[in-house]
């Protein structure tokens, strides 16, 4: 089942900068926060303060933002992206195969991360950008 429903914000090179903002125009609480030089070994240089993940609160809602990758073109429109946190890595793996069958794009085909047993990003065959991931109890 379906744990929650986010939101997602990818911001062009600028992430710090609007979590900053978000933070203060919601009155947000901040519950985490890593930058690609924190993770991502041997980062270039001219992107070790972009925006890997952070994670703000707003009265019980999660809002996630992250610098896009420089590999990928930053397009306007497909930066806020739903998010469908499941409870299990089953529900995540049917609901992946269901929308990557007709998908235009597979950004991140389904696979463990360091933040999730099961993750996936993809657009479906109407050009909707979603994110997936299992959220396991500790």
């Amino acid at each position: 089942m379906i744990k929650r429903i986010e939101v997602y914000l990818v911001t062009d090179g600028n992430g710090q900068e609007a979590l900053a903002y978000y933070k203060d125009v919601f009155g947000a609480e901040l519950v985490s926060k890593k930058l690609w030089a924190d993770t991502i070994p041997n980062v270039a240089e001219e992107h070790k303060d972009r925006l890997l993940n952070a994670q703000l609160l707003v009265d019980g809602i999660r809002i996630q933002i992250s610098d896009e990758s420089p590999e990928y073109e930053y397009v306007s429109g497909r930066n806020v992206v739903p998010t469908l946190v499941f409870s299990s890595v089953e529900e995540v793996k049917d609901i992946y195969d269901k929308l990557a069958k007709d998908a235009r794009e597979i950004s991140l085909e389904l696979q463990e991360t360091f933040f999730s047993p099961a993750y996936a990003n993809l657009i479906d065959k109407y050009g909707f950008n979603w994110q997936l991931v299992a959220e396991l109890e500790d």
